[in-house]
């Protein structure tokens, strides 16, 4: 029962984060900045440091957690190239086709493949709050301060969670709707990985190949594709400084739960 309350306080940090991208106004390109930074902070921070630590196997040398996050790179980096999202010559630099569409004046909508890679990479950060449920779980079952530890983490970066689903969502050009409705099923997420640990867990090889998958599927979206877009239009000193906040907030938040 524990472990569910704590879930439900990421429920409501996660919910809490989806408001806040919800209401940027035209400031859409600061937003941008902040959530690549909170990605690239969650990536070096949390997910391959978590990564390299639950699964120690090796592949000629290297580890596995590595090998996954490079395979978590290069799969949505052939699978966008496939859909032909980016458009750009070589030796040009053009404003991507994916912005976040905010009615007539959005800018040219989103091609349907565009939006069902936005839906992917939304949906993948809601597999990534299942997990903080299920480590929820399995920590409040461990006993002593790994519950603690565990809960003061995920309820903290559950906010950025929200914040860069909602976000993701819009930028491939899903429209308001669907940005919402993913980041309430990420908000829901956590409650439901935390219930499922009542009933079994997930190896710790399992979890650890997803987590570095994950993390290079992360920071294939931030730097290929946020970082440029919240560039773009309005280059601006304050987009860069809130990148490196977004990244330095992830690791205080880690390194006091830790």
């Amino acid at each position: 029962m524990t472990a569910l309350v704590v879930a439900a306080g990421a429920t409501v940090t996660t919910l809490l984060g989806g408001w806040a991208a919800q209401h940027v106004g035209d400031r859409r390109h600061l937003v941008l900045g902040l959530a690549a930074g909170l990605m690239l902070g969650i990536v070096c921070f949390d997910l391959l440091p978590e990564a390299l630590e639950t699964d120690r196997g090796e592949f000629f040398g290297v580890p596995m957690g590595l090998l996954m996050f490079a395979a978590g790179f290069l799969v949505l980096h052939v699978v966008e190239r496939s859909v032909a999202i980016h458009r750009a010559h070589e030796g040009e630099y053009r404003p991507h086709t994916h912005a976040m569409a905010t009615g007539p004046a959005g800018g040219q909508s989103a091609s349907e493949a565009s939006q069902g890679l936005g839906l992917i990479a939304a949906g993948a950060l809601v597999g990534h709050s299942f997990l903080d449920g299920f480590a929820i779980g399995a920590a409040s079952q461990a006993g002593g301060t790994t519950g603690t530890v565990i809960a003061v983490a995920v309820i903290s970066h559950d906010f950025a969670d929200g914040f860069n689903t909602y976000t993701i969502t819009r930028l491939y050009g899903n429209n308001r709707r669907r940005g919402i409705m993913l980041v309430g099923a990420d908000a829901i997420a956590p409650l439901a990985g935390a219930a499922v640990t009542l009933a079994f867990t997930i190896s710790d090889r399992i979890l650890g190949l997803y987590l570095g998958f994950f993390a290079g599927f992360l920071l294939y979206l931030a730097t290929s594709d946020i970082l440029p877009e919240a560039h773009t239009s309005h280059p601006s000193r304050v987009t860069l400084a809130l990148t490196v906040l977004g990244a330095a907030f992830i690791l205080v938040v880690i390194g006091l739960a830790r």
